[in-house]
């Protein structure tokens, strides 16, 4: 075979390869749009007080799901150090599910204070239930290539569970600066 067709077959080659990368990118990113888009049809809609940025709401639409459909490995794969504290993680999601699982399948408001661009603390007034529940959602990874995570170190029932002393007992009621 001469010098000529073989580059010809090496450039197919290429090009074939780039568009099957490309094909099984763009099928794994539109089976993620697919998920989010059923679970946002299947669940109570989240009512949203304060500035998220479009990630940090996402993760914590993607938690409040998670929780109300009781799914503790939903949970966990949600978590900011999975493999950092994996028997913290597991025993908070449990925690969260006990404790949070029927509120979560009722009306929800999320508030998010202070500025998100790496970090946000999140307070969750679960309605139909009357409890509260305060998390910080941030990027993860070096240079936040993981994406936006929820920390997750609440092994301890009673702490997972508690509220903290300065939340609001309505949403907006500190203008979404925490009172720190």
């Amino acid at each position: 075979m001469s010098a000529r067709p073989r580059a010809a077959l090496l450039v197919r080659a290429g090009l074939v390869s780039v568009l099957a990368w490309g094909t099984l990118t763009a099928c794994a990113a539109d089976e993620e749009e697919l998920r989010y888009a059923t679970d946002y049809a299947n669940h109570e809609p989240l009512g949203v007080v304060g500035y998220p940025t479009s990630a940090s709401l996402r993760i914590t639409q993607q938690l409040i799901w998670r929780l109300a459909d009781g799914k503790t490995d939903g949970v966990e794969a949600l978590a900011a150090d999975p493999d950092d504290a994996k028997g913290d993680v597991e025993r908070t999601a449990r925690n969260w599910i006990r404790a949070f699982h029927e509120g979560a399948k009722g009306k929800v408001t999320a508030e998010f204070y202070d500025e998100g661009s790496v970090r946000q603390l999140v307070v969750v007034y679960f309605h139909d239930t009357g409890q509260t529940k305060s998390f910080v959602v941030r990027l993860t990874g070096r240079t936040g290539e993981d994406g936006w995570r929820v920390t997750m170190r609440e092994p301890d029932p009673k702490q997972a569970s508690a509220t903290l002393d300065w939340v609001p007992r309505t949403p907006g009621g500190l203008g979404s600066k925490t009172a720190r």
